[in-house]
């Protein structure tokens, strides 16, 4: 049997029986009741760690008030982000069903797209969901934590962090296990994985709008409260006389709660489909543990983050990094061990090399140390890029920004080299470890070795964004002794864990791009086998002719419709950021207007006597920010399918169909009657696809590592240096910082998902576009 060079080589098996019943052994189907049993622990871990942390203390009346206010705030947002992202989903899945149904498709394969579409957005709202949940409740019991020991609010911190990361992985591992049975895996295990796809366009979607709503909602809360309240005031951060504060605390958990757990949810379920798709396609070598590989490497994902939260402990005087590091290292140990296990039993047989496997999942584990070093590199204050833009701040906003532009348009060049690097060794390491399998091209080995290194590198997914989500629940912390005038002591500690969660945040940014990219390559290879498999079965006809040998893995970008799809695919990054940072500006300016008016209108606010109207701040972030929304989450959706279908009705002459004819008078692209299959649309997506992800995953870092510089630049000079507060280079580094925001937890978070999303919906609907 020959095995096509990449993952649906098999797709059109969806009705046929399994071809090679001698490598189905009844005891391998023991490895799924393995996966989706670890993934009901960790649920009910999750559990138990959210009644330890809910069980804590809620401090003073004056702490559980304003926790109240934050936690009313992030409910309504949320409630009405989901009803709006419900109904695009919905008119998304009809799409779905009747782009599949008239195409070569079947009516029962469109419905279990549909199905699997539908299953993957519920999973991924329940995931942002859940960890907003927690978040919003955790934050109360760290500050009054703080009251006690360090360790008591860092271990809380993380608990409830901790939450979300069990609850994300553990849903992307049951969503797609549960789907993978129902939909008869175990008895087709080889047409089932595509079915699946699906699942990752619904997380994409959810995760977009998540993203992208809480991105908006927090920066422009953030910005519209530091340039009234810091600059123009004179008043300290998260101070309780301004009206923009609990607006500003909301939007931590909208945006980097809800908004980073839907992102993390949508790497997971990619990363999962897209690995069990390329098992499938290897069937013949490892038979169906090597679909369900991706899940048991999860399994071991989640034990090991399990593990890994347990071992954080400090004390007063430890800077709280140290300890989560430490978690990390032990989750990453553990984690390791297990993938050496799970390629030793699942990956091994006669002429398999499982070394060489193994050596694609440390790629892909060291890919991830490496961008956290990075990410840590130009976002912490002890290195040279933040110091260099604090620096500048010294001859003013102007300097400051021309110096923090700089270096976040340095930013690209060592996770470029570091991803090149990871591509080109695991690529290698997969066409060494099945180099003795006839019958397989070496681009499919190599393919397999790329998704093994992304398994990798997500092998730790649970603890990182628990330490993600850290950030928020201690940021809230802070702003709650704050606003309660809690003695300095208790505001020093959650300073130390605010400080340690401005890091985890930025770092599980760094990480969740790095993760993308690899996914990213992954799921283009996977587009461009669906074309062909969709033109094999519209050529299945009398009158049909599929060339032998013929592919679609060969994108010329000299043709005007890959052209053309290449500049709208960078085009699409760059407006879909403008549109995003706009947004944020937008909805700022409508925050000062209603700061500088509450200041106006009640004088008793600066003078402490009276308090301002935070419910009113947060409504006006809460309407415009899911109104602003819609716009680029549209655009992001709906170009693409623009593109194909546009394209799809161009003459043949315009497309990769041009050349009908060989020498012998046979035609050399598929062709029915004598007609030549017109591919210019798919094409012209391919081009959308691949060059959109390259300038995406460019500019998603400039924007997260260079938003992050100017941020802790600000903060660097908060500690004395240069000045220290209200000095004027303080003062240009709030405008830096205002800058960075909208980059660092907008736009640059926000394209992420958008590499991801581009991938998955052209994927899903790739019928629509021939």
């Amino acid at each position: 049997m020959h095995v096509g060079p990449t993952v649906a080589l098999y797709l059109n098996l969806q009705s046929a029986p399994i071809n090679n019943p001698g490598l189905v052994h009844a005891g391998d189907s023991i490895w799924l009741w393995i996966a989706l049993g670890v993934g009901v622990l960790a649920l009910i871990a999750a559990f138990v760690l959210a009644k330890i942390v809910l069980a804590g203390d809620c401090g003073t009346e004056e702490m559980q008030n304003i926790s109240n206010a934050i936690r009313e705030g992030a409910e309504a947002f949320l409630s009405r982000q989901y009803r709006t992202i419900g109904i695009l989903a919905v008119v998304l899945a009809v799409l779905v069903f009747f782009g599949y149904h008239s195409s070569a498709r079947t009516a029962p394969f469109a419905l279990k797209t549909v199905i699997s579409f539908l299953v993957g957005a519920l999973c991924s709202a329940l995931s942002g969901f859940t960890g907003m949940y927690v978040s919003i409740r955790a934050n109360i019991r760290t500050a009054a934590g703080a009251r006690t020991s360090l360790n008591k609010a860092l271990q809380t911190a993380l608990r409830g962090g901790a939450v979300t990361g069990l609850v994300v992985v553990a849903l992307s591992l049951l969503g797609v296990g549960a789907l993978f049975l129902l939909f008869g895996g175990l008895e087709n295990p080889q047409a089932v994985p595509y079915q699946l796809v699906g699942f990752g366009f619904g997380a994409s979607l959810v995760a977009l709008f998540a993203q992208l709503g809480g991105g908006i909602y927090t920066k422009a809360a953030d910005v519209g409260a530091d340039l009234v309240g810091k600059v123009e005031a004179g008043i300290p951060e998260d101070d309780p006389r301004n009206p923009a504060v609990i607006a500003d605390l909301v939007g931590d958990n909208v945006g980097d709660c809800a908004g980073r757990g839907a992102d993390i949810f949508e790497s997971t379920a990619a990363e999962n489909v897209g690995a069990m798709i390329l098992g499938a396609a290897l069937y013949p070598v490892f038979g169906i543990k090597g679909i369900l590989f991706p899940l048991i490497v999860h399994a071991i994902n989640l034990i090991a983050s399990i593990i890994g939260v347990a071992v954080v402990k400090t004390n007063d005087v430890e800077d709280p990094m140290s300890a989560l590091n430490r978690g990390f290292y032990v989750t990453s140990a553990i984690a390791l061990a297990g993938f050496a296990g799970a390629v030793y039993e699942m990956l091994n047989g006669p002429g398999v090399h499982p070394i060489w496997l193994l050596f694609c999942g440390i790629i892909g584990l060291v890919t991830a140390f490496l961008f956290v070093w990075i990410t840590q590199y130009y976002t912490e204050s002890k290195y040279r890029p933040v110091r260099s833009i604090a620096e500048a701040s010294l001859t003013g906003p102007a300097t400051n920004i021309i110096s923090g532009l700089a270096v976040g348009m340095e930013t690209p060049a060592l996770p470029v080299i570091v991803i090149s690097a990871a591509l080109l060794l695991s690529y290698y390491c997969g066409v060494q470890g099945l180099a003795d399998i006839a019958g397989i091209s070496a681009y499919a080995k190599g393919i397999y070795g790329t998704a093994i290194a992304t398994m990798g590198m997500l092998s730790c997914a649970a603890y990182i964004l628990a330490m993600d989500t850290f950030g928020p629940i201690t940021d809230n912390a802070g702003g709650i002794i704050e606003m309660s005038n809690q003695p300095d002591s208790v505001r020093d500690k959650t300073d130390k864990l605010d400080s340690a969660g401005n890091t985890t945040k930025a770092l599980t940014k760094g990480y969740a791009i790095g993760s993308a990219s690899l996914a990213a390559f992954l799921l283009f290879s996977a587009y461009l086998e669906e074309i062909k498999t969709i033109v094999t079965a519209k050529v299945n006809v009398p009158g049909g002719y599929m060339p032998v040998g013929w592919s679609f893995t060969n994108i010329n970008l000299a043709e005007i419709p890959v052209f053309v799809g290449a500049l709208l695919g960078a085009m699409l990054t760059y407006l879909f950021s403008s549109l995003a940072i706009k947004a944020v500006g937008r909805t700022a300016q409508m925050v000062v207007k209603d700061v500088r008016d509450q200041f106006r209108e009640n004088p008793g606010i600066m003078a402490g006597t009276s308090k301002p109207d935070y419910a009113r701040c947060v409504h006006i972030v809460t309407g415009a920010a899911l109104k602003e929304m819609v716009l680029p989450g549209l655009l992001a959706v709906g170009l693409p399918v623009a593109v194909g279908l546009i394209f799809r009705n161009f003459s043949a002459s315009y497309g990769a169909s041009a050349e009908v004819l060989t020498s012998n008078g046979m035609a050399n692209v598929p062709s029915i009657n004598g007609v030549p299959v017109n591919l210019a649309g798919a094409s012209a997506v391919a081009g959308l696809l691949m060059v959109g992800t390259i300038s995406g995953i460019l500019l998603a870092m400039l924007m997260n590592n260079g938003g992050g510089a100017w941020d802790n630049a600000k903060k660097w000079i908060e500690t004395g240096q240069y000045g220290g507060k209200k000095s004027d280079a303080h003062k240009a580094a709030v405008v830096g910082d205002t800058v960075g925001d909208p980059f660092k937890d907008t736009a640059g978070p926000s394209l992420h998902v958008l590499i991801k999303l581009l991938a998955t919906i052209t994927l899903v609907l790739a019928p629509l576009f021939l």
